[in-house]
C-alpha cells in the first residue's frame, strides 16, 4: 500500500507531517528523516487499531465477513 504524506517545514526549522487519506494521523520530528519515520509509525499504528476497530465491528454483527484485502 502507498499513501501520500505532506512534509512542512515549520518557522523553527522542524517538520510537521501528516497523511491527507487517514484523518488525524500526524507526527513531526526534528529533521525531515525524523519526521519520515515518525508518520511511518504513525500510520502503522493507525491502521492497526482501524483493523482492531473492524473486527470488532465485524463479530458484533450477525451474517457479517471480514475480509481482507490487499491493495
Amino acid at each position: 500500500m502507498k499513501l501520500d504524506i505532506v512534509l512542512d517545514e515549520e518557522e523553527d526549522g522542524t517538520y510537521s507531517v501528516h497523511c491527507p487519506a487517514l484523518k488525524g494521523c500526524h507526527s513531526q520530528g526534528r529533521t525531515r528523516d525524523e519526521a519520515i519515520a515518525n508518520i511511518q509509525e504513525a500510520i502503522e499504528l493507525y491502521l492497526e487499531v482501524a483493523g482492531e476497530i473492524a473486527k470488532r465491528s465485524a463479530a458484533g454483527r450477525s451474517g457479517s465477513s471480514l475480509l481482507e484485502l490487499a491493495v
